[in-house]
């Protein structure tokens, strides 16, 4: 599908230039002096490292917003123009597509969701050109082009390649689906973990800003962790730094799909506590709406075995707290429906097993749609547009 919104292309692919529009960007508005500073960059560099990104409209001089610094003449904040570009994000589970259109500060201006007739590439990636074309045709009526794609996928996932290596909800095995899917779309297509991508979008434009070491933990079908450390989203040599969810937390625990026992994910997902919940009280409850109703309605067994679950994911978040210390762990992901359900047994098990200092870690929770998901591959696109 030829594309109606060919890519462009970022004008100072140098690092000041990046360096500096991602400041701009995460920060802004701010006067080239606060720029310099936040970036550990010379005056001189962020001046010429602003003049393109103005001259191509990316960066915005806001002259009615004067702002006097220290010493010297009035300066005026520059600031990044959201408008000048629109991005598309995807993000797939086993059973839909999700999309979205973002502008340059991943803002959401349209969100799509539509079904997946399969989980093979041939039965998801006519859906997936569908779907963009959607989102190109929306684009129109901005009036400014779409210069990047972003899927998240879950699983094991190659950015680099953009090849999924591995994706248990599709069932995929070494899916080139950054190429399939430029072939579908006509643009320039970043693929990467569904966890990882919205730790992007909660570093550049989310409660990541401005922390050098923070994780992600996210609930739901499956138990994730996306990793910042010294400022950078961690992906380790192998692609799985932060497999929190086959930790192991309860000894002896139930049996995993990974061929272990007791792991997180074992206990705390969705799927672990719905099954659970039925061989706790006998109810055939269907799935995790039903588990978390019955629980709700009061029923003894199924509350305690949220209460278990909860106890599972504050030790695994005591574990990364321990391993690395971040200031904040945000805890994300559809599971937090049942959040008043074992908000508690999260702090509690977490302060027993955090080991001193790491106990002073800030938990904060963040609900969110998958449309968020599918931000958070929006925002990888964003990130590898500006070249960080």
């Amino acid at each position: 599908m030829p594309s109606t919104s060919p890519a462009g292309t970022f004008p100072a692919h140098t690092p000041a230039a990046s360096q500096i529009f991602t400041t701009v960007l995460t920060h802004g508005p701010l006067t080239r002096q606060e720029a310099a500073r936040r970036a550990g960059l010379s005056p001189a560099a962020v001046t010429k490292a602003v003049r393109p990104l103005i001259e191509a409209g990316f960066l915005v001089e806001d002259a009615g917003a004067e702002v006097r610094p220290a010493v010297g003449r009035p300066a005026n904040p520059v600031r990044v123009d959201g408008g000048r570009a629109l991005f598309a994000g995807l993000k797939a589970t086993g059973d839909e597509l999700i999309g979205v259109l973002t502008d340059l500060c991943c803002r959401i201006r349209v969100a799509r969701r539509v079904p997946l007739p399969g989980r093979t590439p041939p039965e998801v990636l006519p859906v997936v050109a569908d779907l963009v074309r959607e989102l190109l045709t929306e684009a129109e009526g901005f009036g400014v082009r779409v210069l990047g794609l972003g899927i998240a996928v879950a699983g094991d996932v190659d950015r680099t390649t953009g090849t999924v290596r591995r994706s248990p909800f599709l069932d995929w095995r070494d899916v080139p689906l950054a190429g399939l899917a430029e072939e579908a779309t006509g643009l320039p297509v970043t693929v990467d973990n569904d966890v990882r991508a919205l730790t992007v979008a909660e570093q550049w434009f989310g409660d990541g800003v401005g922390l050098a070491d923070f994780a992600v933990v996210t609930v739901g079908a499956g138990i994730g962790c996306g990793l910042v450390v010294h400022g950078r989203v961690v992906s380790g040599a192998h692609g799985v730094a932060g497999e929190i969810g086959h930790v192991p937390v309860v000894p002896d625990g139930p049996p995993c799909h990974c061929g272990d026992r007791g792991c997180l994910e074992a206990v705390a997902s969705d799927a672990a506590i719905t099954a659970r919940v039925r061989e706790v009280t006998g109810v055939p409850v269907a799935d995790a709406a039903d588990a978390l109703a019955l629980a709700r309605q009061g029923n003894a067994g199924a509350r305690a075995v949220y209460a278990r679950a909860g106890e599972a994911i504050g030790r695994g978040i005591a574990t990364v707290a321990n391993l690395l210390g971040p200031e904040r762990v945000i805890i994300s992901g559809e599971g937090l429906a049942a959040y008043d359900l074992f908000a508690g047994q999260i702090r509690d098990a977490f302060t027993a097993a955090a080991f001193g200092s790491a106990a002073r870690c800030e938990i904060r929770t963040r609900p969110l749609p998958f449309e968020e998901w599918a931000r958070g591959a929006a925002a990888t696109a964003i990130q590898s547009f500006v070249g960080r």
